[in-house]
């Protein structure tokens, strides 16, 4: 009979079994490939000595194709749970060492388990894919637990943030459980994701392309949009996403954390009274408002490389969270298009699900015209920024720098899709189109038209006509903007606004 100190020695035994993974020659193979392990990256995200493994001993139960002789440690996925700058967070990590990651029936039973607990428990999850896709020997069970997972992720989707962090492989199937989640984070040169691979690709279609071409971190970041941030490394990436969470709520029936800021939020920056061009079809970066109005002039942008003329990001104003919708007219003269009607829809749906405030910063002369857009369906597609701000009840603070025109104008959150305040500097031109285009329409038999043209400009080129509509709240010179925002958001803590009972809406998708 084995002693108790025996039993001790054999659970120590086990335990460090489990944590070599695939053991030494493979771990050495990661490193070589640039990438940490599984082990190495969760113990690198979490606060130091707080994460908890879970399911350490779990191990599969097939049969078939020599898997009856195959240890699999740990289930070739590490799950737990721990604190992130002292907030409960659960995550998983796939473990490339054990037979590449790969996805079986009880791989997705831990992975299951731990969005399980995160949603009971209102904590913010995190997924680290490094796979190399479903376990084939497992046939439909290792089919099933990507199901089971997609499941758990739409549960999961509006009540915890869930973050996604692609650092090797993920193909196939395994696509899906990252595009379920609120962000995708992805490592330059070391990541790609990608439904059907190059092989295959180049047997059905006989287009040629390498892996990192076809789904590595800037395709995704800067061509498809699937991915929100792209990383330099595994270690800057770890970095990001600690960064990210400091601006969420654990959940959505939480508010965002406040941090506290040496940033005076009556502080007034005389340089924006003179940003803006005389020209006023000249461009200027609205980076440059960003940075002049937000606690620090920090702000973390998301999706910045992708439909780059409009900005999302989250920053704060006097400690408290919010997310900027703001156009770009440094790129494309700030038009919206099928991308940036995607990008600024969705990012407004998620600050909305977790109880942050938005404030739009809008300079957008309208729609992109062309065939491409079109015919891309930019009906639809801007028919999301609509919907996605008449849905939002969070408080919305819109400022109008300069061009607000048509469509476009109201899209960018009017007081009709519900702006709480609308803020307009003196250069603010709020009108059906264009003041000139609209004068060359009206005036165009009259003989006139030069003097009259000039004199509709000078009159409807200017945030008054909507200021007497009481369409703009507050006109202001452009200095005051960040004590502004921070009245007016004081002033909306307390908002609430119901809505018809619905199962849900029908977005425009």
């Amino acid at each position: 009979m084995s002693t108790v100190q025996e039993k001790i020695q054999d659970l120590w035994s086990k335990q460090e079994k489990v944590k070599l993974g695939g053991g030494a020659k493979r771990i050495e193979k990661q490193h070589a490939s640039g990438k940490y392990t599984a082990r190495e990256r969760i113990n690198k995200f979490f606060d130091p000595d707080t994460f908890v493994e879970l399911d350490q001993f779990v191990a599969h139960r097939c049969v078939n194709f020599g898997m009856d002789k195959k240890e699999l440690p740990g289930e070739g996925v590490v799950t737990g749970y721990g604190t992130v700058n002292g907030r409960l967070v659960y995550a998983f990590a796939q473990d490339f060492t054990v037979e590449g990651g790969s996805l079986g029936e009880m791989h997705a039973a831990k992975i299951c388990k731990v969005l399980d607990l995160a949603l009971k428990m209102g904590a913010p999850v995190i997924g680290i894919n490094d796979s190399g896709g479903a376990r084939i020997q497992e046939a439909v069970d290792a089919l099933s637990g990507y199901g089971k997972i997609f499941f758990k992720n739409t549960l999961a989707s509006g009540v915890i943030p869930q973050i996604s962090v692609i650092m090797g492989p993920c193909a196939g199937g395994a696509v899906y459980s990252p595009a379920l989640t609120d962000f995708i984070y992805m490592v330059k040169n070391t990541s790609q994701m990608f439904i059907t691979g190059p092989a295959v690709i180049k047997s059905v279609t006989a287009e040629e392309v390498t892996a990192e071409q076809l789904g590595g971190a800037m395709t995704h970041n800067s061509t498809s949009g699937v991915a929100h941030f792209a990383a330099e490394n595994e270690d800057d990436c770890i970095e990001q996403i600690r960064y990210l969470l400091s601006f969420l709520p654990s959940n959505n029936l939480e508010e965002p954390p406040v941090v506290e800021t040496s940033d005076d939020p009556n502080r007034m920056e005389d340089e924006l009274n003179t940003l803006l061009p005389d020209n006023p079809n000249m461009p200027y970066d609205m980076k440059d408002v960003i940075k002049s109005i937000v606690d620090n002039g920090e702000f973390y942008e998301v999706c910045e490389h992708y439909a780059r003329n409009i900005i999302t990001c989250f920053a704060r104003f006097d400690g408290k969270s919010v997310g900027i919708i703001a156009n770009q007219p440094a790129v494309m003269a700030g038009c919206l298009d099928v991308n940036a009607s995607d990008k600024s829809s969705r990012f407004i749906r998620f600050c909305d699900a977790f109880n942050i405030p938005l404030v739009n910063l809008v300079d957008v002369p309208g729609f992109l015209p062309g065939t491409d857009q079109e015919f891309g369906g930019i009906i639809r597609h801007g028919a999301k920024m609509l919907y996605a701000y008449c849905e939002a009840t969070v408080p919305k603070i819109t400022v109008i720098t300069r061009k607000a025109y048509g469509g476009s104008y109201l899209a960018m959150c009017s007081q009709d899709l519900g702006a709480d305040q609308v803020l307009a500097w003196p250069t603010a031109e709020i009108a059906v189109m264009g003041p000139a285009g609209a004068a060359n329409i009206i005036f165009r038999k009259d003989p006139d038209v030069a003097e009259k043209t000039a004199k509709y400009v000078e009159e409807f080129a200017t945030p008054y006509k909507a200021a007497e509509r009481g369409f703009v709240d507050i006109v202001i010179e452009p200095k005051e903007t960040r004590p502004r925002i921070i009245t007016a958001l004081n002033m909306l803590a307390s908002k609430r606004e119901a809505r018809p009972a619905k199962k849900h809406g029908n977005i425009p998708l």
